[in-house]
């Protein structure tokens, strides 16, 4: 099963892999200079924040959606960077999943005992976040504070489970980890339809079989740790295997995952008495509606009426936490969570006869997305979606602000499961272009005779730049200065007058007056040295690495353009204007070109950067770092003025 330690689940020798079928009691057998640092091969040490030396999970399904968990795990901390192997979160709920025991012990670098906790040890709260107001689930957790490097952590729990969906997973090993030996063993009924995946590794199973019940064994061994290339993801690289069975019961609630289809039929059947307002509200619908014209007009009107008149909040109690609180409910409370808005927004439609589909889906920039020859539940987050004639809308029903039609990383470019009145589909998210998250400004800067400046900056934002700059009306004037500095890489400005304007069509317009003490970087002989900006159009460089084995990702592909106008104070003119420059690489341009207009003593510069692809793959990385290099030296490139002779 998935919890904390679903990355580190663990074993030791080879020879504790040879067990009977049914006896896992390893504990008496477990080698005692596995508590010892010192007994660490060197080459477990290499890039390794955490040695885990000895993990053991067995997990009995003993039905749809019923479970019985023991794990044993031992890892020593090396340094900080390890220390949060010393902490242990575990969810449970009282009906459906109990935390039956657990153990912690603490040992030193020699392998003696220091600290012992027990489950009366944990601190018990209420699973609930910023997001969630209220859940079933609650969270026991405990944390030990690492004093001296190495130390070894020893958990051992069981977990009594009697509501499941799929069977989890097993991850054997995180970043800047290494794992001596890994263990793994699952017994269930040989006809519960089991079924695995592995993801980033090609290791198998031994299978035995007795009684009608299968039992299948995986391991690992000796494996060295590898570093954390920055930019890569996880689920790209990092080895793991996931677990399903035919059925399930969820909640309470039977069902059925071996297809697609099988497991949208199961939530259809859950949201088919909820998804309909009272005849009346439809009725006024209608009314509302009657004037607009087109199908995709009407889609809009709704979309952002609903946007208008209904707030998120998380209530996530029981099956609620997959069954979406009825149309009606949201129709008089003016609120609920995606699960609700969505369900909410589809009965919108269907009272002027616009068929919709909820859609489940893995939401965060560039998370893994459903695999579709492997059906479970990888899922997070509900959306719409909208197949009118003449394209297929989709529709981010959690967002007061999100722009119509448009989804942005949180969900785009990747499957999503339709459910339909047949049941399941998964279908492929939108995938934007640079087009659709743009950042493009206007700078006009006046100098002065003693180097300080006043600037007025515009700025017009789409996609994922206009959510940044949403964002930041909920701020502060002092955060939001600081987050603007920051975001722009800009000079710290004497004034700062930040003005929030229009947003219309999804584009954000924001516009900020700005005054400079010192503005030039250097003055020297009559001469004044500038960076000809206000703030860089790229701020991004990146570590030269020879051997990348993963891809690099960006959360969206972007584009970017400035046009700044500085006027130069009376008196001077150009010494020296900085060279133009076109780069490209595979996925991407930045182009700058610098004109001076004499009459008006006025030099203006236009930039441009894009990138098409928002996945770089591993091979074309060093091109990708030579190339930002280029940009870096580009911006940092001065214009020079002087005093008229």
């Amino acid at each position: 099963m998935v919890s904390k330690y679903f990355n580190r689940l663990l074993l030791t020798a080879a020879a504790l892999f040879v067990l009977a079928a049914k006896s896992y009691s390893q504990d008496k057998t477990i080698p005692k200079d596995l508590y010892i640092a010192s007994t660490i091969p060197d080459s477990l040490k290499e890039d390794a924040n955490s040695v885990v030396r000895y993990s053991m999970e067995d997990d009995n399904f003993i039905g749809p959606g019923k479970a019985e968990e023991h794990f044993h795990t031992i890892v020593t901390i090396l340094n900080e960077k390890g220390n949060d192997e010393a902490e242990m979160v575990l969810k449970y709920n009282r009906k459906y999943s109990l935390v039956n025991s657990f153990e912690m012990r603490v040992y030193g670098a020699d392998g003696t005992l220091i600290k012992k906790y027990h489950k009366s040890d944990m601190y018990d709260q209420l699973a609930v976040s910023n997001e969630t107001m209220a859940t079933d689930d609650r969270l026991l957790s405990i944390s030990h504070t690492i004093a001296t490097y190495p130390t070894t952590v020893e958990f051992i729990y069981d977990l009594d489970v009697r509501s499941l969906m799929d069977l989890g997973g097993w991850a054997y090993q995180g970043y800047e980890q290494s794992v001596q030996n890994a263990y793994y063993h699952i017994s269930i009924s040989s006809d519960a339809g089991f079924r695995y995946l592995n993801k980033n590794t090609n290791i198998k199973p031994q299978k035995t079989t007795a009684d009608k019940i299968d039992s299948y064994s995986w391991k690992v061994a000796n494996l060295k740790a590898f570093k954390h290339e920055p930019g890569s993801k996880g689920w790209r690289v990092l080895p793991a295997i996931y677990f399903a069975a035919s059925d399930f019961e969820f909640y309470g609630v039977p069902g059925n995952i071996s297809s697609w289809q099988n497991y949208g039929k199961w939530q259809q059947k859950l949201n088919e008495d909820v998804c309909t307002l009272s005849p009346e509200r439809a009725e006024e619908i209608k009314k509302m509606t009657a004037d607009i014209k087109t199908d995709k007009e009407k889609v809009k009107f709704l979309y952002e009426y609903m946007q208008h008149n209904v707030r998120y909040v998380s209530i996530q109690l029981g099956i609620g936490g997959w069954k979406p609180f009825p149309a009606t409910f949201v129709d008089q409370k003016k609120y609920g969570d995606c699960k609700a808005l969505s369900n909410y927004m589809s009965a919108l439609l269907k009272a002027v006869n616009i068929p919709s589909c909820y859609a489940i889906i893995n939401a965060g920039a560039n998370m893994q997305p459903a695999d579709p020859s492997f059906p479970y539940d990888p899922f997070n987050h509900i959306i719409l979606c909208v197949p009118l004639k003449s394209d297929t809308t989709w529709l981010e029903c959690t967002s007061q602000t999100q722009a119509f039609g448009k989804l942005g990383s949180f969900t785009e470019n990747r499957y999503a499961l339709l459910v339909t009145e047949d049941g399941g589909k998964l279908v492929k998210t939108p995938r934007s272009v640079d087009a659709d998250n743009q950042f493009n400004s206007e700078v006009h800067i006046t100098l002065d005779a003693d180097g300080g400046a006043k600037a007025k900056v515009k700025i017009l934002s789409t996609g994922d730049y206009r959510d940044d700059y949403l964002g930041l009306m909920y701020l502060k004037t002092d955060e939001q200065k600081s987050k603007v500095i920051t975001m722009l890489n800009m000079k710290q400005p004497s004034v700062f007058d930040f003005k929030p304007s229009t947003d219309k069509d999804g584009v954000k317009e924001v516009d900020i007056d700005l005054e400079y003490d010192k503005f030039c970087d250097i003055s020297a002989g009559g001469k004044q040295f500038y960076r000809p900006r206000v703030f860089d159009l790229w701020q991004s460089t990146f570590p030269v690495e020879e051997k990348r084995k993963s891809d690099y990702y960006f959360e969206v592909p972007m584009l970017k353009t400035c046009v700044t106008t500085i006027d130069l104070p009376a008196g001077f003119e150009i010494d020296a204007l900085p060279t133009d420059q076109s780069l490209k690489f595979t996925y991407g341009t930045y182009d700058v070109k610098y004109v001076y207009d004499a009459a008006k003593n006025q030099v203006v510069s236009t930039t441009k950067f894009n990138l098409k692809n928002h996945v770089i793959p591993a091979a074309k990385y060093t091109e990708m770092q030579v190339y930002m290099d280029a940009i870096a030296k580009a911006q940092n490139k001065k214009l020079v003025i002087r005093r008229k002779a």
